[in-house]
């Protein structure tokens, strides 16, 4: 899957959220506990970590690439 994002950056709870793994910032913090989360292969346990562009996110064994919105 591609997630297209603004900007240079993501934090991973905005993420989990724009995918609709969660609801609230408060479900991200609980859901990076209780599932296997990476980015680029580096598992990561707190909301604020930033994704970037060109970052590949796994959820549990779901693999998310991010890319930049084509703003022409």
């Amino acid at each position: 899957m591609i997630v297209r994002i603004r900007g240079s950056y993501i934090t991973i709870g905005q993420l989990l959220k724009k995918e609709n793994f969660v609801n609230s910032g408060g479900e991200s913090k609980f859901f990076l506990l209780e599932n296997v989360v990476k980015i680029n292969g580096i598992r990561v346990t707190t909301r604020s970590t930033k994704v970037r562009i060109d970052d590949f996110v796994w959820i549990n064994d779901e693999l998310i690439e991010i890319k930049a919105i084509d703003e022409r």
